[in-house]
């Protein structure tokens, strides 16, 4: 937890206001005894009625000024609380931003979001507690002890024997609970991980009647986290009954040895009494620090799981020096490149080699698993190459910042991807300044004018979240318009035409022949005819390229592709 602290700079201020501000109601705390030992000594013994009054004034005054402390040290320590907090969640957010797609599937969605919020929120609410309560506490013990010593040296003998009871109880439950609360973390994660299916999953689960199944899974991950924090909140709970015991025995004995100490006329009755509030004061401190033992754990835990996060760092990184990318291109090659996905045993793709140029359609064909996706997935680089290269305008990707590399690619994904907010704002996603006019031409391109202008408030249509008042078909000719309204070197279209019907697809198709006359286009596809007109056709299988050429090229020399087509069209349309 300690390495979060470097965060904690922006609020040095308002945390040494909390330390002074604690620091006075120390003080006042620790004199208040003291005064009121004054009273029943001098005052109340002597029946001195002024003496009461002037030192009972000058009581409120301290209690009083404790009380001024105590409510503006809380306020600050609640600012740098949530300000840390809100750093923190901000610094992980960038962060996480810079991951490559390897970094997320290795840390998990479900357990970057727990991350970013649930353990946050831990670690800020032990760091409020730690501004008043780990700063005040062992002020509070010392002060107390050494006033108690002030009042009767051999009384303290009391708290010798009482005082190791408490600190072995609080190290016991602190020693295990901490596994219990890392446990209950990775549950916490699991329980995240089953919710979130079941909810962006909701239309699979229902269409197959599988709530039941669902429900199951949620309760026993429900039961699960249930069980480990009873098991926790049971540790944790014996911590202060086992407290007020050790404080009332405590209390027993001072009255008990104190009063023997006043017959004999070794102490008087108002230091007997201070002696005691100084003792509650001390174990009071021990209190606090145990309520603290109860959230460090916890907290250290989750301080563990955000500098993971921290130290995690991206496979993919910016070249340290890079190579300027040349303007209004767009030429990509691939050279003998070889890719494996971590942890697998034979590589997703093997030494494919093959050129687009600008102004010319590259399609990519071939069955289920065959590398596809994971091809283009190298161009803008969310992964990086084991062998060989990715050139894009001669110059290999690795050798170029990602935003310069990324801002020539126009990428739609296999997963039509929109955001909540208007039609207008999900187009311009892909240019932020573009104009109204800009907006209108890529829709018209993407053939999304029609239902957009159907919808009650046209292109200031609220999209919901994941675009769920949107068809599939809707969503993909949104995507495309994202992608054209930027006018990249690049267009990358991932089987982004599946959802369309034949006569939408062909006129796309068409129109997007004009709009990107003079930029590479690569079109991965499912259906032949959308790809039978490419310049290039490249023919994938089990991660290899069988074959390279035009459609009637292909036909004759490619056994893979002639079986794709006999497959999908008839024998007059494949004549």
């Amino acid at each position: 937890m300690i390495k979060l602290f470097r965060f904690l700079k922006p609020f040095k201020i308002p945390i040494y206001f909390v330390l002074v501000l604690v620091l006075l109601q120390s003080m006042a705390e620790l004199y208040l005894p003291t005064l009121m030992a004054d009273i029943v000594d001098k005052g109340v013994v002597t029946g001195d009625t002024n003496y009461i009054w002037k030192i009972g004034g000058l009581m409120l005054l301290v209690a009083a000024g404790g009380m001024i402390c105590s409510i503006v040290a809380s306020f600050y320590s609640a600012k740098a609380g949530a300000g840390f907090g809100k750093l923190l969640r901000s610094k992980i957010f960038s962060h996480v931003g810079n991951f490559s797609l390897h970094e997320f599937d290795k840390l998990g969605t479900a357990s970057l979001i727990t991350r970013t919020t649930n353990d946050i929120t831990q670690v800020q609410q032990v760091l409020i507690m730690m501004l008043r309560m780990m700063v005040m506490a062992p002020m509070m013990c010392i002060g107390g002890i050494i006033m108690a010593l002030s009042k009767d040296t051999k009384l303290t003998l009391v708290l010798a024997v009482s005082l190791p009871v408490l600190v072995i109880t609080i190290v016991v439950i602190a020693r295990k609970g901490m596994p219990l609360f890392k446990a209950m973390q990775v549950k916490l994660d699991n329980l995240n991980r089953v919710l979130r299916e079941n909810l962006t999953g909701i239309r699979v689960i229902r269409s197959f009647n599988r709530v039941t199944h669902e429900k199951k899974r949620f309760d026993e991950a429900n039961w699960d986290l249930t069980q480990t924090a009873i098991k926790v909140n049971k540790l944790m709970a014996a911590m202060m009954p086992i407290m007020m015991i050790v404080l009332n025995l405590t209390t027993v004995a001072i009255v008990w040895f104190g009063g023997i100490r006043i017959s004999n006329g070794h102490m008087e009755v108002g230091d007997m009494m201070a002696f005691i509030q100084y003792a509650m004061q001390i174990m009071f401190s021990f209190v606090m620090l145990s309520m603290m033992f109860v959230m460090i754990p916890r907290a250290s835990v989750s301080a563990v799981r955000i500098n993971e996060v921290f130290e995690t760092n991206a496979d993919i990184q910016d070249p340290a020096a890079p190579v300027p990318a040349k303007m209004q291109k767009g030429q990509v090659e691939f050279s003998n490149v070889t890719f494996s996905y971590p942890g697998a045993e034979m590589p997703a793709i093997s030494d494919i080699s093959f050129k687009m140029n600008p102004g010319e359609v590259t399609a990519i064909i071939g069955g289920t698993g065959s590398g596809k996706s994971t091809l283009i997935n190298l161009i803008p680089r969310f992964y990086d190459v084991d062998s060989g290269k990715v050139l894009v305008d001669g110059i290999d990707v690795r050798e170029i910042t990602q935003e310069s590399l990324r801002q020539k690619v126009g990428f739609v994904p296999q997963q039509a991807v929109l955001f909540t907010g208007t039609i207008s704002e999900n187009i311009r996603y892909g240019k932020e300044d573009a104009t109204d006019e800009e907006v209108d031409h890529a829709a018209e391109i993407a053939q999304a004018t029609e239902f957009i202008s159907e919808m009650p408030d046209g292109f200031h249509s609220v999209i919901a979240q994941g675009g769920t008042n949107v068809s599939g078909g809707q969503k993909q000719r949104l995507s495309i318009a994202r992608a054209l309204i930027r006018k990249p070197e690049i267009y990358i279209f991932d089987d982004s035409f599946s959802a369309l019907d034949f006569k939408t697809d062909a006129k796309l198709r068409a129109a997007l022949k004009a709009e990107t006359a003079f930029a590479t286009m690569l079109i991965v596809a499912q259906r032949v005819s959308t790809i039978m007109d490419a310049d290039q056709i490249i023919v994938l299988e089990n991660g290899e390229i069988a074959g390279i050429g035009k459609h009637k090229e292909l036909m004759e020399t490619s056994k893979v592709y002639r079986e794709i087509v006999m497959s999908q069209l008839s024998e007059e349309e494949i004549a």
